[in-house]
C-alpha cells in the first residue's frame, strides 16, 4: 500500500475526519496482511471490529489544535472584561 493515501492531501478534511481516515486506512491495511493479502468475506465481522477499536482509540487520543484566545472568540464576542474600571458598591 502506498503511503500517499495516508499522508496525502487531506482534500479539504477537517483534521479529525484527516485522522479518522488515516486511522482506518492503517486498520485496513494491517487486517489485509495479516489475513494473506485477502479478506474473506466471513472475516468481515472482525475486521470490522477492529476498525471500530482503532477509531475509537483515535477519538479518544484526538485533540483539536488549540488556538489563542483571541482567535477562538466568536465574532461580536466582547472578549476579557477589564474589572479595575468596574463600579462596585451603591449608587
Amino acid at each position: 500500500m502506498s503511503d500517499a493515501y495516508v499522508v496525502g492531501d487531506p482534500d479539504g478534511l477537517s483534521p479529525l475526519l484527516v485522522e479518522l481516515r488515516d486511522t482506518i486506512a492503517r486498520e485496513l491495511h494491517a487486517q489485509v496482511a495479516l489475513r494473506g493479502e485477502r479478506i474473506e468475506l466471513a472475516d468481515l465481522p472482525e475486521v470490522s471490529y477492529q476498525v471500530t477499536i482503532q477509531v475509537e482509540r483515535a477519538l479518544r487520543a484526538w485533540r483539536p489544535a488549540r488556538r489563542p484566545p483571541a482567535e477562538a472568540r466568536f465574532a461580536g464576542d466582547r472578549g476579557p472584561v477589564d474589572r479595575s474600571r468596574t463600579v462596585t458598591g451603591d449608587l
